[in-house]
């Protein structure tokens, strides 16, 4: 079906605009999940009342509710490929964020009301029924699930796509919960064991988790989630390739949807270098990092001294006091500036979130030591936070 789809909708692949072609593939999948879905619905439904089986029929209200999901998908995939406008001048990336927390949300809303009513039919249990037509149309209900799972989670990974992911995650727990409704049908079939109530307790169980991990994996970028390793590593490697480049700091990555990323970053050069050269190596710096992250780079032009053996040492000296302190402290934009009556030392220190001591009483503790060094030194430190969480 997804090739069919594929052929369909998607002409000369490779002439598309990522973003054009990213919201085909989920056009594509959108489409499919709910052919396929409404047709398991149907089936399962009319086995569940042949059945009087609560844990068939709470898995073919499962499979609705994917229906639904996979609506919600496909108008987030619509909607979020829509234009930047005044109003929106990052576009509306984010509303596919959005639309796979609507989906968590009902997924979670579905396993609930399915808890309750298996629990219902645990203190009133019934008799159920269970044949080879059952069984066949619940195994051919995991074959299709498996089906979904991997045609999404291939695509989802090749567009990035943390929504498709979820919705892959889902079917793959709907396929475990299907093959916990055809071993309950099973037993009951050549037991006298009646525990239809239990496994519709069982089900909404996998399926109110898996709305809880689909709500953490959509709700993340909302939050403001740091970027992948991945990412970073392939950023700071066009970066530090780069002549004029001695060090890098205040990479702060902004996320306003899946192909809307902007970048803010600080690039340490020399300052005794050309200016006009460096500034064209920031130009293509920023280039690059359009043309292969296809993301927006602003690359803010730190100058510092390299020539200057007293800020050498002195910058070696704060170094040993900040790994005295704490390993994961660092600094950057060290500078000295000289005066009449005192010297001026000024740099900024990168806290980890997980550090316990206050700025107070850091700023105390390295001021005390420079100052033992020479009296004169007035100790000027602004402090920073780690954006991008990777050690």
């Amino acid at each position: 079906m997804i090739n069919f789809l594929k052929k369909l909708m998607i002409k000369n692949e490779e002439q598309l605009e990522p973003l054009e072609l990213r919201n085909k593939y989920g056009v594509i999948c959108g489409i499919a999940g709910i052919i396929i879905n409404i047709f398991l619905f149907i089936i399962k439904f009319i086995a569940g009342i042949i059945s009087n089986s609560i844990a068939i029929s709470a898995d073919a209200f499962n499979n609705l509710g994917d229906v639904g999901s996979s609506v919600i998908t496909l108008l987030g995939f619509k909607l979020s490929s829509k234009k930047a406008d005044p109003d929106h001048p990052f576009g509306h990336g984010r509303i596919e964020y959005i639309s796979g927390l609507i989906v968590s949300m009902m997924i979670i809303l579905m396993g609930f009301e399915l808890f309750t009513s298996s629990v219902k039919k645990v203190i009133h249990p019934e008799i159920t029924q269970f044949n080879i037509t059952i069984a066949i149309i619940l195994i051919v209900s995991i074959v299709l699930k498996i089906y979904i799972y991997s045609f999404n989670i291939k695509i989802g990974k090749k567009i990035n796509s943390s929504a498709m992911i979820a919705t892959a995650k889902d079917s793959l727990s709907d396929t475990i919960s299907t093959i916990t409704v055809l071993l309950s049908g099973i037993i009951s079939y050549f037991t006298t064991l009646n525990i239809d109530g239990y496994v519709g307790v069982l089900v909404s169980i996998f399926i109110f988790y898996s709305g809880i991990q689909a709500t953490i994996e959509t709700i993340n970028p909302l939050l403001g989630q740091a970027p992948e390793r991945e990412f970073v590593e392939k950023l700071m490697n066009i970066v530090n390739k780069h002549e004029y480049v001695l060090g890098t700091h205040d990479l702060i990555v902004h996320d306003y949807g899946p192909g809307r990323i902007m970048i803010s970053l600080h690039v340490e050069v020399p300052a005794d270098g050309n200016i006009l050269e460096m500034h064209d190596e920031i130009d293509n710096i920023e280039k690059e990092l359009k043309e292969e992250l296809k993301c927006s780079a602003v690359v803010h032009m730190d100058p510092v001294e390299t020539q200057n053996s007293q800020v050498d040492e002195l910058k070696t000296i704060t170094t040993n006091i900040l790994s005295s302190i704490d390993k994961k402290l660092s600094m950057h934009d060290f500078r000295i500036v000289p005066g009449s009556t005192h010297t001026n030392i000024l740099f900024d220190v990168v806290i980890p979130y997980d550090f316990q001591l206050s700025k107070i009483d850091l700023y105390n503790m390295i001021s005390k030591e420079l100052t033992a060094i020479d009296s004169n030194f007035c100790v000027i430190i602004d402090f920073d936070v780690n954006y991008i969480n990777i050690d």
